[in-house]
């Protein structure tokens, strides 16, 4: 891949975490009033139950038996997946290290265990929920898994053409 092509890539990667970024932790609040929020409170009466620690509960939840429309079970889901499918898709590209899927796997759950931890600890403006570390990863994976078709596809047709054009 040529230099200019891993720069506009780059770039495309760190725009993409920004978006990300405000799009999980700043959803409530402008960037300019999140510092007030700095507050590491454990005794609040309701910071236990506005977190999720038990595995599936929130997808369960969204699929069975919210009672919400179909649109916003929906979204909430496949918005965790999609939310995370560029950051598998782009981070093989600029990084060799990451072209696996392991790799991604695990690149995707330390992202979204982040964001998750700082939502936790830090900001109080959302939950935490394991339920997004699995949806979150899921998704990096997905990710991941669109450019290897991708690059299987490119990599059949480059090999038609040679094949085309050694027969001429």
């Amino acid at each position: 891949m040529n230099k200019f092509l891993k720069i506009i890539l780059l770039l495309l990667f760190c725009f993409y975490l920004m978006i990300l970024t405000e799009r999980i932790l700043f959803k409530y609040l402008p960037v300019q009033q999140f510092i007030s929020h700095f507050e590491i409170n454990f005794a609040r009466d309701d910071w236990w139950r506005s977190n999720n620690f038990i595995p599936f509960k929130t997808i369960i939840f969204y699929l069975f038996l919210a009672d919400i429309n179909f649109d916003i079970r929906i979204s909430n889901l496949a918005g965790n997946i999609i939310g995370f499918m560029p950051f598998g898709f782009l981070l093989p590209l600029i990084v060799k290290k990451y072209d696996n899927l392991k790799s991604i796997l695990k690149a995707t759950f330390i992202l979204s265990l982040t964001y998750e931890l700082l939502q936790l600890l830090l900001f109080q403006l959302g939950s935490f929920d394991v339920d997004d570390l699995i949806l979150n990863t899921l998704g990096g994976g997905l990710g991941y898994l669109v450019l290897k078709i991708i690059r299987l596809v490119f990599d059949l047709k480059n090999k038609q053409r040679v094949n085309t054009s050694r027969m001429n």
